[in-house]
């Protein structure tokens, strides 16, 4: 398979020597004639252990060249990379003008190009780039998308240092595009390399790069933020945070990544009231924990915002408890919502088959008690009986019981779901996700 890979800067020379390497021929393009020259003299344009053997060995067996001809290495070549930088502006978005420019140089290349073309953006761009631009190079060229050319988002995951070794063990490969052709063409590209590959709609693909780069960066800021605590109390935080590390059943793990409704009950939220707390009194910024708790009272309005937007006043709760398989109501988010809902006059009807009023005890009922007057009156016994009663209803934890609700109401009613009870599910119609 013939390659151009757009752009020689970082991402573009170890994505040209490592394709080039792969069996594909490769023809790499920048302005940049000094780049250009670097590469076809067998030479590395950046610092990068083990490119540069790469790169000799991709010109020695003649896969690899490079160029400042665009015009030709679009016509010989199948797909094209847009690896071109995306800097940030001074508002904090990025800069597409270098992505702009490359898609309408494309477009025009495209016009003398007869056969079908895969234009692919490895460059980290927001979501919508793709379908933007691939609208730009329709306009441009007058060709058609998913006739003539097809579009694709192909994020890459190198890290500067051991991004040799990242392209050849990722651990997964993203592919994005805008048709099945052009998605079996990337998925031919890569399968030589032994990782998993995911194939999303470009929009997703896109959102996947910042998602894991914002998770990095969470996690370095937390990190710091643990040890200059550690540091002020004279303990080891590396000898913590190597333990910490040492729990992939739930700090590294799916568990608690999974988009929806605030977290709760007797530990998350006391814990980092307290964490906080004592990063306060050593005289310590925590901005990332103390920011934790404001943004899961964010959640909360969210949900509450969503009730309000349906302009009823007949609210069913379904799970109340601060997750499933628990009658624990300390701190549940849900309690705290049906406060609220109480509050403004609303109407509520509650079930939640682990929470039984007659059984409530020590903490537990004072809570209840304390938040929710008359408690007992709101209970319902059974799902049905709420979903009769109610205008909307609020699927609060992820009892399997709640699947039912579906077949129980009626085309008038809401269904305000907090935590996708039905995975196949996105918010359409009367049906409303909190993050999906």
């Amino acid at each position: 398979m013939n390659i151009s890979i757009l752009g020689l800067g970082y991402v573009g020379a170890v994505s040209s020597a490592c394709f080039s390497n792969m069996g594909h021929f490769v023809i790499g393009v920048d302005t940049n004639l000094q780049k250009v020259d670097l590469i076809n003299s067998g030479k590395s344009p950046i610092v990068e252990d083990g490119l540069e053997d790469l790169i000799v060995k991709g010109v020695e067996q003649n896969k690899l060249r490079a160029t400042t001809d665009l015009n030709f290495a679009i016509k010989e070549s199948d797909i094209s990379i847009i690896c071109v930088g995306t800097p940030s502006l001074s508002n904090g978005n990025i800069d597409l003008n270098y992505i702009n420019k490359i898609c309408i140089d494309i477009a025009n290349a495209l016009k003398q190009k007869q056969s079908y073309h895969t234009i692919v953006i490895r460059s980290t761009v927001s979501p919508g780039t793709v379908s933007s631009c691939a609208a730009l190079v329709e306009k441009v060229s007058g060709l058609v998308l998913n006739d003539n050319f097809g579009f694709a988002s192909n994020p890459e995951f190198l890290r500067e240092g051991t991004a040799v070794k990242d392209f050849y063990e990722p651990p997964y490969t993203v592919i994005g595009a805008t048709c099945k052709r052009s998605a079996d063409a990337l998925n031919e590209l890569y399968s030589a390399i032994d990782a998993p590959i995911y194939s999303l709609q470009p929009e997703e693909a896109e959102m996947i790069k910042y998602a894991n780069n914002n998770f990095h960066a969470v996690k370095v800021s937390f990190a710091n933020e643990i040890g200059n605590i550690c540091k002020e109390l004279a303990i080891d935080s590396h000898k913590v945070m190597d333990i910490v590390v040492k729990d992939t059943k739930l700090n590294l793990s799916p568990y608690y990544l999974k988009p929806g409704f605030a977290f709760g009950g007797s530990c998350l939220p006391k814990d980092v009231r307290a964490l906080s707390y004592k990063a306060n009194s050593l005289d310590l910024k925590s901005p990332l924990l103390s920011s934790l708790l404001t943004s899961n009272e964010y959640q909360i309005q969210r949900a509450l915002d969503l009730i309000f937007r349906t302009r009823k006043r007949k609210i069913g709760i379904l799970g109340f408890a601060f997750k499933q398989g628990t009658d624990d109501l300390r701190e549940s988010p849900i309690v705290t919502l049906i406060e609220t809902l109480i509050g403004k006059g609303y109407n509520i009807s509650l079930f939640d088959t682990n929470v039984l009023y007659s059984k409530l005890m020590g903490k537990n009922r004072e809570f209840i008690e304390q938040h929710i007057p008359h408690f007992e009156k709101l209970i319902k016994p059974t799902i049905d009986e709420v979903c009769q009663e109610s205008e909307v209803i609020v699927i609060g934890n992820n009892s399997a019981e709640f699947k039912t609700v579906f077949s129980l109401v009626n085309a008038e009613q809401f269904i305000i779901d907090l935590v996708r009870i039905d995975k196949t599910k996105v918010s359409s119609g009367n049906y409303v996700g909190i993050c999906w």
